[in-house]
């Protein structure tokens, strides 16, 4: 029987079998992709650029487009080269880095979105100590605490998952390298200790959502609590994108994990696969800019100075 040494490369499903719909995979890839490019890039450009928006909540609102075009660039360009070079093959080495990056870059977001949330709950809650809770220094190591856990977690799972013995041949039944999809190759006594690994992280990410959960129970009660009705809105309108886009990621990855094997499927697994690993990427610019008009004025800003030198 093959083990994990003799595995050199692994087999990506494929989106389609014929080559006119693998080329318009291809178009739909590109054009999702370079839309998810083109939002974080612009909140990446517009926060540094505009001394206004050097606040806590926009710098860890850079850190979140960062962390969307890290994970996107994991998944999107290898499965676009295969459509259009009609391949399914990865090599070894690159689905271990995707796993890795993948791991990280998830990880580290839903860590940052855990830190937006505390942010969100002393702005409303102890708007008078946001200074001190929330200074420069605080928010850099809150933000390096978010991407070093994700960090730790994806080496830990990387490690853990490439050194189980592969019995069950090398096709991944994913897009991407994924590690559930990975230990399906395993010998089955092999992967306990991983499966272990998996458990104390859905033990940490429910900690997390524990967390965010309790902070906004609070922010809500403190809003009620407000005498002014444009008061309680500006503190919605504060709150609402992230909590979007925290609704958004956790329902597309519980649909993934946790929808029942009876209705369990190759197309219907791809299909969810897809939105949960691309659809918070692309649409959390969108989420963050539709309703803000700091953001929307520096955009304007940005766009008005490049217009002018370059008449």
């Amino acid at each position: 029987m093959p083990n994990s040494s003799s595995v050199s490369e692994f087999l990506l499903l494929a989106f389609a079998d014929t080559r006119e719909l693998q080329l318009l995979h291809f178009a739909l890839f590109l054009g999702i992709y370079l839309a998810a490019l083109l939002g974080n890039g612009i909140i990446l450009t517009a926060v540094a650029c505009d001394h206004r928006l050097h606040t806590p909540m926009y710098f860890f609102l850079l850190n979140l487009a960062l962390l969307d075009l890290g994970s996107i660039s994991t998944t999107l360009p290898k499965a676009m080269a295969n459509s259009l070079w009609d391949t399914r093959a990865i090599s070894y080495q690159g689905c271990a880095a995707q796993v890795l990056f993948l791991v990280f870059l998830v990880g580290a977001e839903y860590c940052l979105l855990t830190v937006m949330a505390y942010d969100r709950y002393v702005a409303i809650c102890k708007p008078l100590h946001y200074g001190s809770l929330l200074s420069s220094r605080a928010c850099v190591k809150m933000a390096a605490a978010a991407w070093g856990s994700g960090f730790l977690n994806a080496v830990l799972h990387t490690a853990n998952t490439f050194s189980v013995p592969l019995c069950q041949g090398n096709a991944v039944d994913q897009f991407f390298c994924e590690i559930p999809h990975i230990l399906k190759l395993s010998c089955s006594h092999a992967y306990l200790r991983v499966v272990f690994l998996l458990i104390v992280s859905l033990c940490l990410a429910f900690a997390c959502f524990v967390f965010i959960a309790f902070s906004y129970v609070q922010i809500f009660r403190a809003v009620l609590r407000m005498p002014s009705e444009q008061g309680q809105h500006k503190a919605f309108s504060m709150c609402l994108p992230h909590l979007a886009v925290i609704s958004l990621t956790v329902s597309t990855a519980m649909v993934a994990y946790l929808k029942p094997p009876s209705i369990s499927s190759l197309s219907l697994d791809l299909m969810v696969s897809f939105l949960y690993s691309v659809l918070p990427p692309t649409v959390n610019p969108l989420i963050y800019s539709m309703r803000n008009k700091e953001l929307k004025d520096a955009l304007w800003k940005l766009f008005g100075h490049l217009l002018l030198q370059h008449p």
